[in-house]
């Protein structure tokens, strides 16, 4: 997710277990302090099945460090969207960038989660955080100068929804970033996407160490997305 320019960016991090349900991330990306919840007791109501959304991951970080280096995207006074924020950290950084106005959206399992780390981080009267399901109507979409997206190429046949959320965010100006990993299928997701008339170009591609995976590395990539 990162740009191979921003290998000298310093990212600090600590993990806190203050609860059973509940663990803080403390991170530091170009001297901005942030704090992010992350839950364990966040799961699919349909299935059961535990939403990986509720921690944060490595294309979450890249885009982070991306957006904070030289060459990243002008924040200041913008108004930010997040699809499918996670424990959104990369909107929370727009915030901290001087933002405006930043909507940070997801499945509702994982809003409070969100709202706490908007609240811990004093980002409140700034970071709205509003459920969305992509291609479900698109109410809480407003349109955004900016829009983020990490992790969310796993499944093509996701990417109808995902665009029908992008259109409801974009206007002439609006520009979109996205950071994945570089892994099998993230190629179909971008061709998907550029047939539902979107224009996806790669922008950065490095590898870095995975937080969850001591020892290991991947390689992550930025794409700049506009409207063809």
């Amino acid at each position: 997710m990162e740009r191979g320019g921003k290998g000298g960016d310093t990212i600090n991090q600590r993990i806190q277990q203050p609860e059973a349900e509940m663990g803080i991330r403390e991170m530091e990306i170009s001297g901005h302090k942030l704090i992010i919840h992350e839950r364990d007791d966040s799961s699919d109501p349909s299935t059961g099945r535990a939403l990986t959304g509720s921690w944060l991951w490595d294309a979450a970080i890249h885009l982070a460090e991306w957006m904070a280096a030289d060459g990243g995207p002008h924040l200041a006074g913008a108004t930010v969207l997040e699809l499918g924020a996670g424990t959104g950290l990369p909107g929370l950084l727009a915030a901290a960038m001087g933002a405006a106005r930043v909507v940070l959206t997801d499945v509702a399992p994982l809003l409070p989660g969100l709202r706490a780390s908007a609240e811990a981080n004093g980002l409140g009267s700034r970071v709205e955080v509003r459920e969305l399901r992509w291609g479900s109507g698109e109410q809480a979409v407003a349109e955004a100068d900016v829009v983020l997206m990490s992790d969310v190429f796993y499944d093509p046949e996701e990417m109808g929804g995902l665009a029908s959320a992008m259109r409801a965010a974009w206007g002439e100006s609006t520009t979109g970033w996205a950071a994945s990993e570089v892994r099998p299928g993230v190629g179909e997701c971008l061709e998907a996407l550029r047939r539902e008339g979107f224009e996806v170009v790669e922008v950065e591609e490095r590898v870095r160490p995975l937080l969850r995976a001591e020892g290991e590395t991947s390689v992550f990539a930025v794409y700049r997305i506009r409207r063809a």
